[in-house]
């Protein structure tokens, strides 16, 4: 069966981010409470337009710790998305956002009016 209301995203944004000693410092317990209480709210607020995923590269990188993967219906709900984050203590105090990287996926296909590229 199909979903009718599918989430189709207009645009993904990749949000770099490196976390903050002001994030660093706090325990572990701690840190989950402030997201639960600072960010998650502004999460809730635009989840019906925006989708979000979490990629840890402090593994494998030193310019940034962490990779924020947004989806959003449009350009303007991540422009609201982006507004309200900057109105939480996430931004640039528990992480600064290094770099942010949007773009269309398969956006070729589209103009082109070709098959998608598949590695499979």
């Amino acid at each position: 069966m199909t979903e009718t209301n599918a989430f189709e995203p207009e645009l993904t944004a990749f949000m770099l981010v490196k976390t903050q000693p002001a994030w660093l410092t706090m325990p572990p317990a701690e840190r989950f409470a402030r997201l639960r209480d600072d960010v998650e709210p502004t999460f809730r607020k635009h989840a019906a337009d925006i989708r979000l995923r979490f990629y840890d590269v402090e593994f494998y990188a030193t310019r940034v710790t962490d990779v924020w993967v947004w989806e959003a219906r449009s350009h303007h709900a991540f422009q609201l998305l982006v507004e309200d984050l900057r109105e939480t203590p996430f931004w640039d105090t528990y992480f600064e956002i290094v770099e942010i990287l949007t773009g269309v996926e398969n956006g070729y296909v589209k103009n082109y009016n070709e098959k998608a590229l598949s590695a499979a």
